[in-house]
């Protein structure tokens, strides 16, 4: 803690910044309600997502033994772009799903087996799954930071700073209170003096 004036000027100043603190910690405790909440809908939203890229993926198993002819589907489709937007949570950006963009290469349909379209269908499905997938996980990431953050000024306000300026306003004003005691007392010690003097000159 460092040293602090004991004067009536450091005592406002203490004040004002207690009244500070006091005046932005509901605020702060409410960003971190709020960055709390949306990390539980993340969290939610990432298992529902889950569950569905499982669901396909297991439709998708269904067809293995047909897929495991030598296609070569990932020559046929692959990801070109994951397009986001920008959202904004408790004040902080985020990346938001927008549309995944695909780099398709024609082909003879007359040389590939009938089955290569509606493997490309479900290829489509989950790679948009997963692009949303990884687009929450950098929410995620970005609203936990944030977090850690806000958690940090929490605490640094309500278990260091506001205690401190409490006890800084508690010494002052009893430093503040013996000086006022003592300077009475000196004005009394005054005022005998004066008093015997008068006396012993009369």
């Amino acid at each position: 803690m460092a040293k602090i004036k004991l004067t009536k000027n450091e005592l406002k100043k203490q004040k004002d910044a207690l009244k500070r603190f006091n005046h932005y910690l509901p605020t702060l405790q409410l960003k971190k309600q709020q960055l709390q909440s949306e990390i539980l809908k993340i969290n939610t939203a990432l298992d529902e997502l889950r569950s569905k890229i499982d669901l396909v993926t297991s439709d998708l198993n269904n067809w293995v033994e047909v897929f495991s002819e030598d296609v070569k589907l990932e020559d046929l489709l692959s990801v070109d772009k994951i397009i986001t937007d920008e959202g904004n949570i408790a004040g902080i950006d985020i990346p938001v799903f927008k549309e995944i963009v695909f780099k398709e290469k024609d082909y003879d349909y007359w040389v590939y087996p009938l089955w290569v379209d509606f493997a490309l269908d479900y290829l489509r499905e989950i790679y948009e799954l997963k692009a949303k997938e990884l687009v929450f996980n950098r929410q995620l990431l970005a609203v936990k930071e944030e977090l850690r953050i806000t958690t940090q000024r929490v605490n640094l306000f309500e278990k260091v700073k506001i205690p401190e300026a409490r006890e800084n306003i508690r010494k002052i004003r009893i430093c503040l209170g013996d000086m006022q005691t003592a300077s009475v007392v000196r004005g009394k010690i005054a005022k005998v003096k004066i008093q015997k003097k008068e006396e012993a000159m009369v």
